[in-house]
């Protein structure tokens, strides 16, 4: 459509054909939109903490993050997931958010954060939540806060291994995916594709890097102020746990997702650091000694 006045011509989008600029607006409008209808909503779960099927979590959420984390010039890969890489993202979401964790783990920011909406964000939480919903319980016994603590880290330790495995198993299809690319002598699309499912896979092995070491530091955070507030000789068998998830942990910062479980149960690299805590069998609430 034209519109002339005098010498000057004006020309504009034609009737019932928006511009370009007007369907960005749309499309953040639209993101806005579902973000403010999803912000409180974690993502749902059925039975042993597994993430139920949704299409507002499973396809809307991650449509929309999608879109956002383009204009954002993050990497962004159209590939379908392959087997390995939905089994890893199923293994590590169990670490990002867990029923057992409650309200000290995040879950409407988590979920904004995995489906993109949100760019990264755990970095700022902070590790005296779950000690924070430890001493909101009202536990009849102070020994229940200790086993509480030690059921958890049980439980994340007992995940570890087929965690490890799966990651490991997806750096192994990033690494065939690479050598396809080189041997078949493909270039752009693909390795413009390549690289950037390699990019959000690193991502989010990163994330959970810094999931376990997040639950660590929380888990001994809770530990340390409870033998203060209520001192206990449960706390050797906390304390214990938490040396063995120590070995998961520093493994992952190093990127040591391929030993194998065996390599986690004996030898130099996964012996137990020592006890921060010293007591008696005598030792009760009331007496101890650190």
């Amino acid at each position: 459509m034209s519109v002339t006045t005098g010498q000057n011509r004006i020309t504009g989008p034609a009737p019932g054909k928006p511009s370009a600029g007007a369907g960005k607006i749309a499309k953040a409008l639209l993101a806005l939109a579902l973000v403010g209808a999803v912000a409180a909503c974690a993502r749902p779960v059925g039975d042993f903490g597994r993430a139920q099927p949704s299409f507002t979590h499973d396809v809307a959420m991650p449509a929309v993050g999608k879109w956002r984390a383009a204009q954002a010039g993050e990497p962004v890969s159209n590939f379908n997931q392959t087997d390995q890489e939905r089994l890893m993202h199923d293994r590590v979401w169990r670490f990002l958010i867990a029923p057992h964790g409650r309200d000290w783990a995040f879950d409407s920011s988590v979920e904004l954060q995995r489906t993109r909406i949100y760019p990264a964000r755990d970095s700022r939480f902070t590790v005296d939540r779950y000690y924070g919903t430890l001493r909101k319980d009202p536990y009849q016994s102070s020994r229940v806060r200790y086993r509480r603590v030690g059921s958890d880290i049980d439980t994340d330790i007992a995940l570890m291994p087929s965690t490890f495995a799966a990651i490991c198993d997806v750096i192994e299809v990033d690494r065939q995916r690479a050598e396809a690319l080189r041997s078949l002598g493909m270039g752009s699309p693909m390795s413009a594709e390549v690289a950037a499912r390699q990019a959000e896979n690193g991502q989010y092995i990163s994330w959970f890097t810094r999931a376990v070491r997040y639950r660590y530091d929380s888990y001994s955070y809770a530990l340390d102020h409870l033998l203060v507030e209520t001192p206990h000789e449960e706390a050797r068998a906390v304390d214990a746990s938490l040396s063995r998830l120590l070995v998961y942990v520093q493994a992952a910062e190093k990127a040591d997702f391929c030993r194998g479980a065996g390599a986690f149960n004996g030898g130099h690299e996964s012996r137990a650091l020592p006890s921060r805590i010293y007591m008696t069998p005598n030792d009760y609430e009331g007496e101890y000694r650190k």
